[in-house]
C-alpha cells in the first residue's frame, strides 16, 4: 500500500545534527501562522547518511531541533543506534521500516518515548512521516500499530466520515480520517489547532483543494467546512499545538542554566 506518490530527489547542503536533520535556520517556526505544504513538488534533501533523503515541513532549533519531516531511506539504508531525547513519533507511509523491535508495512504507526533508542533501516525502502522532540514531558507512551488491521468507527453524525483513533495523551489527539466521496463535514473548530497530512485522495475547504502529499499546519483558534469529492484519506493531529513539548522543557533548563 502506498500512501502518497513518488518524487525527486535532490541534493541539499548545509549542517545537520546527529539525526540527520538539516540545521540551517528554523522553518515554519510561527505556530501562530497557517502552513500549507504541497510536498509532491518539494525537493528531497540528501542527510549525511548515505542514502536517507528529508523534506523538512517545519523545524525549531538547531544542532538538536524540535522537526517534522518526510524521510525516505533507500533499499538497504539505515541510521546507527540513536537515543530520541524529546520522543520520535512515526508513520509509515510506504515500504517497510525496520528496527529492533521488528519490521513496520505502509500504515504503521509508532511511538518511541523520550530517552528511547533504535536503529532503524529499511531492506526494500520506505517512505515516513517523522516528528521529533513533540511528546509531551509526561508522555512515556511506546506503541506499535498496524493500521490496516485495526477498526475504523463512524465519526460522529457526518455520513461517510470514519476515525481511527492512534493516540491521545492530555489535549493531544492523533488519528486517521477516513471520508467517503461526497463527504460534506459540518463547520469544526480547533481550539488547540491542528496538522494534517492527506494520504490519498483530495481534501477541501473555503480556502482551496488538498491533494495527496499535502502538509497543513493550522493554529489555535481555527475553524473549517472541509469536503472532499472524490474521498480522501489523513492522518490528523489535533489539540497540541501551544501544549507544553520536551523541546520546551529542554528550553526552559537552558535557561535555568544560562
Amino acid at each position: 500500500m502506498m500512501y502518497f506518490p513518488c518524487r525527486r530527489v535532490v541534493r541539499a547542503s548545509g549542517a545537520f545534527d546527529v539525526l540527520g536533520e538539516v540545521c540551517t535556520m528554523n522553518l515554519n517556526a510561527d505556530f501562530k501562522q497557517r502552513v500549507v505544504l504541497h510536498t509532491a513538488t518539494a525537493q528531497w534533501q540528501d542527510s549525511p547518511q548515505a542514502g536517507v533523503q528529508r523534506i523538512p515541513l517545519d523545524r525549531l532549533g538547531d544542532e538538536v531541533a524540535r522537526a517534522t519531516s518526510l524521510v525516505r531511506f533507500l533499499p538497504g539504508r539505515g541510521f546507527p543506534e540513536h537515543v530520541h531525547g524529546g520522543g520520535e513519533e512515526i508513520l509509515v507511509l510506504d515500504g517497510v521500516f525496520s528496527d529492533e523491535s521488528g519490521d513496520y508495512p505502509a500504515g504503521s504507526y509508532l511511538r518511541n518515548p523520550p530517552g528511547s533508542r533504535h536503529s532503524p533501516c529499511s531492506v526494500e525502502g520506505c517512505t515516513l512521516l517523522v516528528k521529533l522532540w513533540q511528546f509531551a514531558p509526561d508522555d512515556q507512551s511506546e506503541l506499535r500499530l498496524d493500521t490496516q488491521r485495526l477498526p475504523w468507527h463512524p465519526a460522529g453524525e457526518v455520513k461517510g466520515l470514519a476515525l481511527l483513533s492512534l493516540h491521545e495523551h492530555g489535549s493531544e489527539h492523533v488519528a486517521l480520517l477516513r471520508l467517503q466521496p461526497g463527504t460534506h463535514c459540518q463547520a469544526q473548530s480547533f481550539p488547540g489547532g491542528e496538522e494534517l497530512f492527506v494520504l490519498e485522495g483530495c481534501l477541501s475547504d473555503e480556502a482551496g483543494d488538498y491533494p495527496a502529499g499535502t502538509w497543513l499546519r493550522n493554529p489555535r483558534g481555527s475553524r473549517f467546512r472541509r469536503h472532499s469529492d472524490e474521498g480522501a484519506l489523513l492522518y490528523v493531529k489535533t489539540g497540541h499545538i501551544g501544549a507544553p513539548t520536551c523541546w520546551d522543557a529542554i528550553q526552559v533548563e537552558g535557561t535555568q542554566l544560562a
